[in-house]
């Protein structure tokens, strides 16, 4: 095919009346969105915030333009959906980024009915719910990612629209596409990969390259920098000290290869290793035809830059590369997977198509449900003894609600008393969303985060301070802190539950007069 309209064309022939089943594609997917949220909601009940959503929730309390990690947009939705509820409990917070994928899987399911047909629109949307690291965590929890996620697949489907439009049709195609590229920048700095990607394609492609030469595309991307506004006046203000913190990540001083190697097997884990490697074949087909195919070869723009960048961040840089960060460019070659499925249903050679795709999806559910269920219950502790106190992995998404009590018991949350603080962001974070924001909490590590930003601890000389400090000794936090105190005293061990049962001591201690 030379161009996208005639990859487009089929797809809008006689594949949209083709039922599947008693249901057309589209209405396949509304239920299929119908049918997962209940799900969802179940599970955003049983698993308590991890770090990372109890930080972004207590730190993001004070509303701002945006905030040290990232761009503004998790943290207001975090904040909005709090405010309005009047409350944080784990649904609250969650629920916005579980509407917003409702959103991602319509997304998805047009982008590849656009591009390639209904049915590969269909398979991408199930895939979508399917791959972990989209489906459950970003689909849910309280990170940028699902935000980021949906704006991006909305940016695609404008663009995909936006080349082919012609007079006022593309005027607001490319406007539209402008305000999705600018809600993506408000989720995460890294959209701009996946907004590269598109600049390239482009370039790339001759019939569509004329779109340089006109207002549209260009009026599109001063909206996504009008919208982006916030995060530089922010930066402006604060040293641009988001942006430092960012690109810092990436330094490095020697190639490490199989560094890169380790980042590509992590990336497979998350996306789940046999949906990955069928995924990585699609790519290399597409790859093939190259711009020939218009719509296979805009997913290998918009998709490779990611993946390909943070693979080779993590051959150079001295900082871990995080494996959830390429995924969203896994995520634009699910259409190419999708009609991959839709072939093979087609041609009669579906039977291990769908034993896949429903093994992949029964072992999301039953790992998803067995480790929620745990979380929200600790009842595997009753024979399974392997792990000692502290270092239970699911101890990350248990919240930390059983301390206030002991804490109001130690009289340290009487009225005027002391206030609180951590030696890591992380602690920080559960602490803080467990008093919820009764008491203030600051960071008085070296790497303080949003806390350095809205409680700086310089703010609370004078204080006495209660310091929440897992896995210290007294020793440790006198040598690290004790010149910003008058003395340090140590206070009886806190004892965190999981599901009504122990789980470990959280030391504490009590600084007098803090002299930062």
């Amino acid at each position: 095919m030379n161009s996208m309209v005639a990859t487009v064309a089929p797809a809008r022939g006689n594949e949209d009346g083709v039922l599947l089943g008693p249901l057309t594609s589209a209405q396949w997917v509304v239920a299929l969105i119908v049918v997962t949220l209940p799900l969802r909601l179940l599970f955003a009940v049983l698993y308590g915030l991890g770090v990372d959503e109890s930080y972004m929730v207590a730190a993001g309390r004070q509303l701002q333009l945006s905030y040290f990690d990232h761009p503004p947009l998790a943290w207001w939705l975090s904040w909005g959906s709090a405010n309005l509820f009047g409350g944080e409990s784990d649904l609250v917070v969650r629920l916005p980024f579980i509407l917003i994928f409702m959103l991602a899987t319509w997304l998805m399911y047009r982008l590849g009915a656009v591009l390639l047909s209904p049915k590969a629109g269909l398979w991408a949307a199930v895939l979508l719910n399917v791959v972990p690291v989209l489906g459950f965590t970003a689909a849910s929890w309280v990170v940028p990612d699902g935000p980021l996620d949906c704006a991006l697949l909305g940016f695609a489907l404008c663009f995909s629209h936006g080349v082919r439009a012609a007079g006022r049709a593309a005027a607001g195609w490319w406007l539209a596409a402008g305000f999705w590229a600018g809600l993506a920048m408000l989720a995460k700095y890294s959209a701009v990969l996946t907004l590269f990607g598109a600049a390239v394609y482009l370039v790339s492609q001759p019939e569509h390259r004329v779109w340089l030469k006109r207002p549209w595309p260009w009026l599109g991307a001063l909206l996504s920098l009008a919208l982006f506004a916030p995060v530089l006046i922010w930066n402006g203000e604060h040293a641009w000290v988001s942006f430092a913190f960012q690109t810092g990540r990436a330094a490095g001083h020697h190639l490490h290869p199989a560094k890169a190697l380790v980042t590509l097997a992590g990336e497979a884990l998350f996306l789940m290793p046999w949906i990955w490697l069928p995924l990585m074949l699609s790519l290399v087909r597409a790859l093939r035809v190259g711009t020939a195919d218009a719509a296979g070869w805009l997913l290998v723009c918009l998709g490779t830059p990611p993946v390909a960048l943070f693979t080779l961040i993590a051959a150079w840089t001295h900082e871990h590369v995080l494996f959830h960060w390429a995924a969203p460019g896994y995520m634009m070659f699910l259409p190419l997977l999708g009609a991959a499925c839709a072939r093979r249903l087609k041609d009669g050679r579906g039977r291990w198509v769908r034993v896949w795709l429903i093994a992949s999806a029964a072992f999301l559910l039953f790992g998803a449900g067995l480790v929620g269920s745990e979380v929200r219950w600790n009842w595997l502790s009753a024979w399974d003894h392997r792990y000692t106190p502290g270092h239970d992995p699911v101890l990350a998404a248990v919240n930390w609600d059983s301390l206030k009590p002991q804490l109001a018991g130690l009289g340290l949350l009487a009225p005027g008393g002391p206030i609180f603080a951590a030696t890591r962001w992380v602690d920080a974070g559960k602490i803080d969303y467990a008093l919820g924001g009764d008491v203030p909490v600051i960071c008085l590590g070296p790497d303080p985060r949003q806390y350095g930003m809205v409680r700086p601890v310089a703010n609370y000389a004078g204080r006495d301070v209660v310091i929440v400090a897992p896995f210290d000794k007294l020793a440790y936090v006198r040598e690290q802190f004790g010149k910003q105190f008058a003395s340090i005293e140590e206070l009886p061990a806190l004892h965190l539950l999981h599901g009504g049962q122990y789980a470990m001591d959280i030391p504490i201690f009590l600084g007098r007069r803090l002299n930062p």
